[in-house]
């Protein structure tokens, strides 16, 4: 397509899009809805609120739902880790660790095993 071509396309896409804006601005029921965000709006500015808490004055029982089992205050949603007590049979030492990234919960595995260990294991809530 040569430029001047795309040139009146987009020209007349313009043309096009202007009078549907026109016909929607002259719409009363767009014009109650803009009205009714804007005195919202300033409702909530003036009682200091945001749309979350609208939101969760209005339906608590949706945002208590979507936080459940997740972490607060990370920055993005997750489920927290269970603690687990490993008890050592032969020397009847413990451990408590939500991960298994702990030194010496690592060398038990290596010398006794993975699946030995994980079956000395309980969950703590």
């Amino acid at each position: 397509m040569s430029i001047i071509n795309k040139y009146r396309a987009t020209k007349e896409a313009i043309k096009e899009l202007q009078e549907q804006l026109e016909n929607m601005s002259q719409d009363s029921e767009l014009q109650k809805e803009m009205e009714f965000e804007e005195k919202l709006r300033t409702l909530m500015a003036q009682y200091g609120k945001s749309l979350r808490d609208i939101n969760a004055l209005l339906d608590p029982q949706s945002i208590r739902s979507s936080v459940a089992g997740l972490t607060k205050g990370t920055g993005r949603p997750h489920r927290t880790r269970k603690t687990k007590r490993y008890t050592n049979p032969h020397t009847n030492e413990i451990i408590e660790t939500k991960g298994g990234n702990h030194k010496e919960l690592k060398e038990w595995k290596a010398r006794w095993g993975a699946q030995t260990v994980e079956s000395w294991s309980i969950v703590i809530d």
